[in-house]
């Protein structure tokens, strides 16, 4: 079974053999093809909000938001929902404005900013969901720091708003080991260069091969702490937040693939890869 960031896409995509090459090929865009579906994030996003307002949110706040991909695709998908993306790089913000900020509407535009800060200090408009996704916050390495970072997202929250993270894991994830996945015209390769047991530090990098036998090597890398789901969900809840809960992905039986469906578990499977959404709410 897949490890990392990999299971958040379950399909292949053809091979057109030839036509990317690493000198013709941006990081940000392989990265967006190899790991990112907003439709499938904001679909999540609804739900979990949903389930405990009884309603659909519109206020969203993506933290560590990147080119801010997701948050663009938010104001898309529904007319008076507004996003704020924080970021520390201005650099991939910048990438993210030209690829997608500048294609919405003036209207979508006027409901989605960037903003160039510390997820830890900068405040914004109390959200109705705040997410961190793609493992970000594994960025914090001492449990202190993770509260810290988790106390901030409650305090941009209103009140009944609902906190969504994903978190990776299984045996694999502890192993110095490579996963490759073919998509559209190269080859996204995760890579865990290092695991340090007493600690829980895991190094990781991810590369980009293609046809022509060219590559990015370390494309993006990944210095985290690799932190489990009960110790995120403790530290939640020492944050202040209520009712914090896991999300297990099934699985397709006949490939053992991940299906997509993320439903609300007590018992996870001892696999030796998954991913997981989690979602805890500020009390009213």
């Amino acid at each position: 079974m897949p490890t990392a960031n990999t299971r958040r896409k379950t399909k292949k995509k053809p091979a057109r053999s030839g036509w990317r090459t690493a000198r013709t090929s941006d990081r940000h865009e392989l990265y967006e093809g190899s790991v990112q579906e907003p439709s499938a994030e904001i679909a999540f996003i609804e739900r979990a909000f949903r389930e405990r307002n009884g309603r659909l949110p519109e206020v969203v706040r993506e933290d560590f938001c990147g080119t801010g991909f997701a948050s663009c695709e938010w104001v898309k998908h529904r007319a008076g929902n507004r996003a704020v993306g924080i970021d520390l790089c201005a650099k991939t913000m910048a990438w993210g404005r030209k690829r997608h900020w500048d294609k919405l509407s003036a209207e979508q535009r006027g409901r989605m900013k960037y903003v160039k800060g510390n997820v830890l200090s900068t405040r914004t408009e109390p959200a109705d969901v705040l997410v961190a996704l793609n493992f970000s916050y594994f960025i914090f390495k001492k449990r202190a720091e993770l509260v810290k970072y988790f106390k901030a997202a409650f305090s941009n929250l209103k009140p009944g708003g609902v906190f969504v993270l994903d978190s990776y894991g299984g045996y694999e994830s502890f192993s110095v080991t490579k996963e490759e996945r073919d998509l559209d015209g190269f080859t996204y390769i995760w890579d865990t260069e290092k695991y340090n047991p007493v600690n829980g530090d895991v190094l990781n990098h991810i590369h980009f091969r293609f046809p022509d036998g060219t590559e990015i090597r370390k494309a993006f890398t990944y210095d985290w702490r690799l932190w489990t789901l009960a110790e995120i969900q403790e530290a939640l809840e020492d944050a202040g937040f209520v009712r914090p809960a896991v999300y297990w992905e099934g699985t397709v039986k006949k490939t053992g693939e991940g299906n997509g469906i993320y439903r609300k578990k007590t018992v996870g499977e001892a696999c030796a890869g998954w991913i997981a959404y989690l979602s805890a709410e500020k009390p009213r």
